[in-house]
């Protein structure tokens, strides 16, 4: 008997779905709620838990995905003609109700008019904007809730957590903290665009959150380093632009000699590129 994970194929799986309403949060944040009756079957994680989502091209009433989902569905995906294939983006569940077969998924709407002005827009973002009920997607998530799209793991002894996000990984700092289990201590920081971009997020922990608006810098790394941090053994993740991510990695790795296997780190996005062109730079 051993302990290696499920393969890809068992862990996650394709399900349709549609758009069932949607709530503007900000001028960044657009909350789309997706329901269908194979939601029922879908088995999030929560914490950070990540799914691929599969978005239909203009003009197509449903997103193209290959026929059978594998072991090799990325190639499959890829063979596909590049003007025809679903665009394919990836996202955090923001909440999962099951009873009711509806997922939300918070998008930032960046270049779609309504968001950071810097920031670099996509397909994903002008899709989001536009949605109305009855549009039709494809989610590759979860069959399974124990799934290695789950990346926010305290290990035993935890002391205190850290987390540094900015809108983008904001649906996944929302997620982490109604996780929280009761009295956990938390510091997190959130850099956001605009001041209405500020949100409640409710937890069970001993959560201290600190919202910097960005306003053309990138303040979060520097209000990190300025931080007096709690004593005791931490668990750091971080998510956001590739660029932040790093500084406060570096720091908390690099300066305060924090172990490196305690911080999780995840670059969503970086300035001057698609995630075609990460998933691309990855492969080779």
């Amino acid at each position: 008997m051993t302990n290696e994970p499920a393969p890809v194929a068992v862990q996650f799986r394709l399900f349709e779905a549609q758009v069932v309403r949607s709530l503007r949060l900000g001028p960044t944040m657009r909350r789309i709620t997706f329901g269908g009756e194979q939601l029922k079957d879908l088995a999030s994680g929560g914490r950070d838990q990540s799914f691929s989502l599969f978005l239909p091209r203009p003009g197509q009433s449903a997103p193209v995905v290959p026929a059978e989902f594998g072991e090799r569905w990325y190639a499959d995906w890829r063979a596909i003609d590049p003007a025809e294939r679903a665009v394919m983006r990836s996202y955090t569940i923001r909440a999962h109700r099951p009873e009711l077969a509806e997922v939300d998924v918070d998008f930032a709407l960046h270049g779609s008019g309504e968001a950071d002005a810097g920031a670099v827009g996509g397909p994903a973002s002008g899709w989001a904007a536009r949605a109305v009920p009855g549009d039709r997607v494809c989610l590759l998530g979860p069959a399974v809730a124990d799934n290695r799209s789950v990346g926010f793991r305290p290990p035993p002894g935890t002391d205190w957590v850290l987390l540094a996000a900015d809108e983008t990984a904001l649906p996944a700092v929302g997620a982490i903290l109604d996780w929280l289990p009761a009295g956990t201590r938390a510091r997190v920081w959130i850099e956001v665009p605009h001041p209405q971009d500020v949100q409640d997020l409710p937890s069970a922990g001993e959560v201290e959150i600190t919202w910097l608006i960005r306003d053309g810098r990138q303040p979060l790394p520097a209000a990190i380093r300025a931080a007096e941090l709690p004593e005791g053994s931490p668990y750091a993740w971080i998510a956001g632009e590739s660029g932040l991510v790093k500084a406060v990695r570096r720091y908390l790795v690099g300066e305060l000699g924090i172990d490196r296997r305690l911080v999780n780190f995840s670059g969503y996005w970086r300035r001057g590129a698609s995630e075609e062109d990460l998933r691309a730079e990855a492969q080779s």
